[in-house]
C-alpha cells in the first residue's frame, strides 16, 4: 500500500484534496480509495485481497473514520448508468466499465472539481461485453487501475487458439483440464468459447465439460436476464436462442459429484486457487498426473496458489498445509478483462486529465507504467498544438473572434490552464513575486549621448528627473536609466521576458558608446551596427539557436527545423510553415521596437 497521496487542486487553506489508498495502492486486489475534499468524503470500493483470508484480506480501515464517509461508491450493479445523484453536495454518475457485466466507472463532482475513478475496466470488447465508455466530461483527476502496467495483451484470436489447443490436446490424450476462474465475468466468457468449440468438433462431444461454482446458478440467471446490457453479438444471437443455455456444459455443485471416469474439462471458482471448489479439485484430482493440465486464464495475484504454479515448481503447498508434487502441465493464457498498456494510454490520451493516480497494480509494474505515461504525454505535448483552458477571471467573458487573451500559462500534469496573475494563488498552489533588477554599467560620457543613441534605436524614450533631481531616461515604459555618478549609470527594471530583452539591448548599447577619434566608425554605420546587434540579441532570446550565416542573414534552428531569415528583405525560408510564421511575426515585432530614426530627422 502506498502512503497517502495528495492531489493538488486549489491553493487556499482547506482546499487541498487528500486521496488515500486503503487497499490496492501497490497491490492487485483489496481495492479501496478514500478521498476528502471541501469537507466531503468519498470511499471508492471496499474489496478484499484474493491471496488472504479473514481480517488480513480487508482494507486498512484504521487509517480513516468510517462514520465520516458521506458516500461509498461500489464499481459493480447499484445505480443506472448515466443516472446523476447528489449526496451532501457530492454529485456523481457512472459509465460502463467493460470489466464484467455491470462494472461501472464513477465520475464525482465536488465544488466543480471532477474525479474519475475507473475501478476495474477494459477498453476491449470481448465475446459478450461492451468496451468501457469514454466519459463525455473530461476529469481533473483520474484514479485508474494499473494491473498490467506496460504489458500488452496478445491478440484475441491468438489467445483463443492457445486456449482451445491446450484443452483439445489434453483431453485427446485422456487427460483432465482444470480452469480456475472467478464466477462472474471471465467464467461466462470462457464458457462461450468452449461451448462454441465443442459444437464445431463432434469428436469431443462425449467428453464432458463441467462448471463448478456455488454461484453458478445465480450468475447464469443474471446473464440470462441482462442480455440488453451486453454487446451487439450477444443481443443478435439472443434473437435466435439464449447463448447462455449451453449445449455441452453441465453444472457441478460439489466435488462429491465429480468422478474420475476419464478425460474431462472442469471450470471452477475461484480463480486464485485459494479456497472453494477450484482448490479442492486441484488438490484431489489434478496434480499427480503428467497428462493433466491446469489453465490459468486471468491475472494471478501475488501470494496466491495460482501465481505460484505459473512458475511450475516441483512441489506446491496446498491450502490445508500439505505439500504435493506438481506433475501436471501449466498454461497461463490471460483473458483478464483488465486494461493493458495500449488501452490505458489510449484512454488517458482521450481524457487528458491534469492529474493521474495509479492504483490496483504491483509496485514495479506501476512504476514502469508511470514513467512510460510521463514520457508519452510529454512527447505528445512537444509535438502537437497545445490547448489551454481559461479559468478564473479570464473565463468570466467569452472572447470574440480575433481577441487576444493575456495571462499566465500554467502546466498541470498533461494539461494547460491560462489565468490572470492575481488568480494564481486561488487556483494553484503557486505564488507570485515581483523581481526588480538593478545594474551598474561603467560610463563616463555625457548622459545626452545615451539619450541621443537610444532615440535612434527605440521609438519610446522619455526624459525626466527623479525626486532627488537625478537625470533619468525611461525606455518603452519598462527600463529606467539613472545617472547615479560620473563613472556609471544604473538601468533598473521589473523582470519579465520583454523587459529583460529591452534591458539587455540597452546595456549593450551603452557599452558600445564612446569610440571616438580619427578611426572611429561613422555615426550612421555605428548606429546601424548597434541596431543589428540588438536585433540579433532579441532573436536569440526568443529562439535560442540563432547564428549569422552571412551579412544580414540569420540561421535559426528550432526542434530540428532550420529557417533562414534575410534581415534586408524580411524573407524567411523554412519547410515548417508554422515556424516560418513565428519567425516572421517575432522579427516584425522586434523591428517595431528597434527602428532606427534617420540622422536627418533628429
Amino acid at each position: 500500500m502506498t502512503s497517502p497521496a495528495p492531489a493538488a487542486s486549489g491553493g487556499r487553506e482547506g482546499d487541498g484534496m487528500l486521496i488515500t489508498p486503503l487497499g490496492g495502492g501497490s497491490e492487485v486486489g483489496r481495492s479501496c480509495v478514500h478521498l476528502s475534499f471541501k469537507g466531503r468524503t468519498v470511499l471508492f470500493d471496499c474489496g478484499i485481497h484474493p491471496a488472504y483470508l479473514g481480517m488480513a484480506s480487508l482494507p486498512f480501515f484504521d487509517e480513516i473514520d468510517p462514520a465520516a464517509v458521506d458516500v461509498l461508491l461500489i464499481t459493480q450493479q447499484v445505480i443506472d448508468f448515466h443516472q446523476t445523484l447528489q449526496v451532501n453536495g457530492i454529485r456523481f454518475w457512472c459509465y460502463t466499465a467493460g470489466h464484467v457485466l455491470g462494472a461501472a466507472m464513477f465520475m464525482v463532482d465536488i465544488a466543480g472539481v471532477r474525479i474519475l475513478y475507473t475501478g476495474d475496466y477494459s477498453r476491449e470488447e470481448d465475446r459478450h461485453l461492451k468496451a468501457a465508455e469514454i466519459p463525455q466530461f473530461f476529469p481533473d483527476i483520474c484514479i485508474i487501475e494499473s494491473t498490467y502496467g506496460v504489458q500488452r495483451h496478445q491478440p484475441r484470436h491468438v489467445r483463443e487458439k492457445r486456449f482451445t489447443d491446450a484443452i483439445h490436446n489434453t483431453v485427446s490424450q485422456g487427460g483432465r483440464v482444470l480452469i480456475p476462474a472467478f464466477a462472474l465475468g471471465r467464467a461466462q466468457e470462457l464458457l462461450l468459447i468452449l461451448d462454441e468449440y465443442w459444437s464445431n468438433h463432434p469428436e469431443l462431444h462425449k467428453i464432458p465439460i463441467y462448471y463448478a461454482s456455488p454461484l453458478a446458478k445465480n450468475c447464469m440467471a443474471v446473464y440470462q436476464t441482462y442480455i440488453n446490457s451486453m454487446n451487439d453479438r450477444i443481443r443478435n444471437q439472443f434473437a435466435r436462442s439464449n447463448p447462455f443455455h449451453f449445449k455441452h456444459i453441465d453444472p457441478l455443485n460439489s466435488i462429491d459429484n465429480f468422478h474420475d471416469v476419464g478425460p474431462s474439462v472442469v471450470m471452477a471458482s475461484p480463480g486464485s486457487l485459494q479456497s472453494g471448489l477450484s482448490t479442492q479439485l486441484f488438490a484431489a484430482a489434478f496434480t499427480n498426473l503428467y497428462k493433466n493440465t491446469c489453465v490459468i486464464p486471468g491475472y494471478a495475484v501475488a501470494g496466491s496458489l495460482a501465481k505460484e504454479i505459473i512458475t511450475e515448481p516441483r512441489k506446491v503447498q496446498l491450502v490445508n498445509g500439505l505439500t504435493a508434487p506438481l506433475n501436471m502441465q501449466i498454461f497461463y493464457i490471460s483473458f483478464s478483462a483488465h486494461a493493458d498498456f495500449p488501452q490505458t494510454s489510449g484512454f488517458l490520451g482521450e481524457l487528458r486529465p491534469a492529474n493521474i493516480i495509479l492504483v490496483h497494480g504491483e509496485a514495479n509494474e506501476m512504476g514502469r507504467l508511470r514513467q512510460k505515461l510521463i514520457t508519452q504525454f510529454e512527447t505528445a505535448n512537444q509535438c502537437s498544438c497545445k490547448t489551454a483552458k481559461a479559468i478564473g477571471r479570464l473565463a468570466e467573458k467569452v472572447p470574440e473572434v480575433g481577441d487576444s487573451v493575456s495571462g499566465l500559462l500554467v502546466k498541470k500534469g498533461f494539461t494547460y490552464q491560462i489565468m490572470a496573475p492575481e488568480d494564481l494563488r486561488v487556483h494553484t498552489q503557486l505564488s507570485t513575486a515581483n523581481i526588480t533588477q538593478r545594474l551598474a554599467v561603467p560610463y563616463s560620457g555625457s548622459f545626452e549621448v545615451i539619450k541621443y543613441r537610444l532615440r535612434q534605436i527605440y521609438e519610446s524614450v522619455e526624459s525626466s528627473t527623479d525626486e532627488a533631481n537625478v537625470p533619468t531616461l525611461i525606455v518603452h515604459e519598462r527600463v529606467t536609466i539613472r545617472l547615479d555618478s560620473e563613472s556609471y549609470v544604473t538601468p533598473q527594471w521589473s523582470s519579465d521576458p520583454i523587459s529583460d530583452m529591452v534591458s539587455d539591448s540597452v546595456v549593450a548599447m551603452i557599452l558600445n558608446i564612446g569610440r571616438e577619434g580619427p578611426k572611429a566608425v561613422p555615426m550612421e554605420e555605428e548606429t546601424e551596427m548597434v541596431a543589428q546587434k540588438v536585433v540579433f540579441a532579441l532573436m536569440v532570446s526568443v529562439f535560442g539557436d540563432v547564428k549569422v550565416a552571412e551579412e544580414g542573414v540569420l540561421v535559426i534552428t528550432v526542434d530540428g527545423d532550420i529557417a533562414y531569415l534575410d534581415g534586408r528583405s524580411d524573407d524567411v525560408e523554412c519547410p515548417n510553415a508554422a515556424l516560418k510564421e513565428r519567425i516572421k511575426t517575432a522579427f516584425r515585432r522586434i523591428q517595431g521596437a528597434v527602428r532606427p530614426i534617420p540622422l536627418s530627422a533628429s
